[in-house]
């Protein structure tokens, strides 16, 4: 078993074994269910991953039959043309073709994009592979592969947990799928953050190799760059058409999006933080103060309101800072500030820091232990932590039924990202220090670190932005990339002081490559 929760296999496990102790847990399982003494299945938690058995026990829940099941066709192929052509990801088609053919051809995979229920829109890939996998499992466009609609499969369990994830062999939960293997990771709308789709590579059980996975996840990650990008555009154009309305009501009115985001800027005395609640067709919004204001549709297709609040609102007290700030970029031992203090922590419990900022809904002892040490350890050992960490950031905050932050915690990890999907890649490039605590190895972490500085990395090369690109190549990983050199060397000016620089380091690394 691989020790990231999320990866079916690593390159040092052999794959005919892991399918033959996989299948045997299967069967296991699947004989507790046909007993039929009210089980609800038993899988083995030493061979079987939290996922992938939780993932059996939703699909037994929802019906599906593990030795028969057939994925339905939800979609005729007149309606699901129309819905391919209107749904977000059909732009970004040729971004993911870019990103995955290669791959693609050279490991004989299927490459997949669905929507959010699941639903198959696009396949590409050889035509023999496709037509076997349409043959033997009915995957093909216009079937539904959500836990419900196929079982346990890298579409659905990673729309069921919105989490990139790899299904192999025997973990599908129908046995006629189990002759495949699929990376899965889900793609969100930048303005809400829920998932809109699936980017999934499919391929033959044989062809199994824990890069899929990474592949599927940085494509995923390219994509939503470009979906935010194509939202700033879209709030620009907004506020070009609509801005004047603004001056009707200066200090007083704001432009948000249907889903109560704001497109220009809210002012302060409002105190609102995040969102406004926007109803349908408009009407009254109610501000934190408890002043009403008043959402009135701009144009007929809705995409932008205008609301209007009282020039006069209650005094409102100045925000709270968040209590407890972490920094943990670039540093071997994170620096936590919390009642005053400026703390050192032990790496064990940055980890744990770490991992509950990333879960907000909380983690069992059993999923915490994982994500720190893999295979290994114990759920006693972390319940020692983590009341070491309570005794580090005082009472109440942190919940231990569950394990979960009930205080406000500020990161200069979490800042970085937020700074992405907002799209401002050249901030966020230069409030990077580096790789997010580079000496753990806790699977959960490596895991967190990887997929943010591949997401900066993505967001640096395709945004065009010499400043962005300068702060990447500074960083330790940067400062290695021959490829952000290059870009970087392409964008500056030929009077830029930096460009003799960057000439140099291509050179550079050239060298050592040869």
């Amino acid at each position: 078993m691989s020790a990231n929760a999320w990866l079916a296999i690593d390159v040092g496990t052999a794959p005919a074994v892991r399918a033959r102790e996989l299948r045997f847990a299967w069967e296991r399982f699947v004989s507790t269910v046909t007993r039929r003494d009210g089980s609800d299945g038993d899988d083995d938690p030493e061979i079987v991953r939290e996922a992938i058995g939780d993932s059996w026990r939703r699909s037994l829940a929802a019906g599906v039959d593990p030795t028969r099941h057939e994925a339905p066709v939800v979609e005729d192929e007149a309606t699901l043309m129309t819905r391919w052509e209107t749904h977000p990801l059909f732009r970004a088609a040729p971004l993911i073709r870019d990103c995955l053919s290669t791959t693609a051809v050279e490991s004989g995979y299927l490459v997949v994009i669905t929507d959010a229920d699941g639903v198959l829109l696009s396949i590409e890939g050889s035509g023999r592979t496709r037509m076997r996998a349409a043959e033997s499992m009915n995957f093909a466009e216009g079937t539904l592969w959500s836990e419900p609609g196929a079982g346990t499969n890298a579409i659905g369990t990673a729309l069921a947990v919105d989490h990139a994830v790899q299904v192999f062999g025997p973990e599908h939960f129908n046995e006629i799928v189990q002759r495949w293997t699929c990376s899965a990771a889900p793609i969100h709308d930048p303005d809400t953050g829920e998932p809109i789709g699936v980017i999934d590579l499919t391929g033959d059980v044989s062809t199994v190799h824990p890069a899929s996975l990474a592949v599927a996840m940085a494509t995923a990650r390219a994509v939503e760059t470009s979906l935010v990008l194509q939202l700033q555009e879209r709030d620009t154009r907004l506020r070009a058409r609509y801005g004047e309305r603004l001056s009707v009501a200066a200090g007083s009115s704001v432009l948000v999006s249907p889903t109560g985001r704001p497109i220009t800027r809210l002012p302060e005395r409002w105190g609102v933080a995040g969102r406004l609640t926007i109803p349908a067709g408009g009407g009254p919004v109610a501000l934190p103060s408890g002043a009403s204001a008043i959402a009135e549709p701009v144009d007929r297709a809705g995409e932008v309101y205008l609301v209007r609040a009282p020039r006069r609102l209650p005094a409102q007290p100045a925000p709270v800072s968040p209590s407890i700030r972490l920094a943990v970029l670039g540093r071997d031992r994170a620096v936590l500030e919390v009642g005053g203090r400026r703390i050192e922590l032990r790496r064990r419990l940055a980890e744990i820091l770490v991992l509950l900022s990333d879960h907000h809904e909380g983690l069992s002892a059993e999923s915490l232990c994982g994500h720190l040490y893999g295979d290994g350890g114990s759920p006693s050992s972390v319940r020692v932590e983590v009341s070491r960490l309570r005794k580090v950031l005082g009472p109440g905050a942190l919940d231990t039924d569950r394990y979960r932050l009930t205080c406000a915690l500020e990161s200069d990890a979490r800042r970085v990202e937020s700074l992405l999907r907002q799209g401002l890649v050249r901030e966020a490039a230069e409030g990077y220090a580096g790789p997010l605590l580079p000496e753990s190895e806790a699977p959960g972490v490596v895991e967190e670190r990887d997929r943010l500085e591949s997401w900066l990395h993505q967001a640096v090369m395709t945004a065009d932005d010499v400043e962005a690109l300068w702060a990447w190549v500074l960083t330790a990983h940067g400062t290695e990339d021959l490829r952000a050199w290059k870009r970087l060397l392409s964008l500056l000016e030929f009077t830029d002081p930096r460009r003799a620089l960057a000439a140099s380091r291509v050179g550079e690394l050239r060298r050592g490559l040869a």
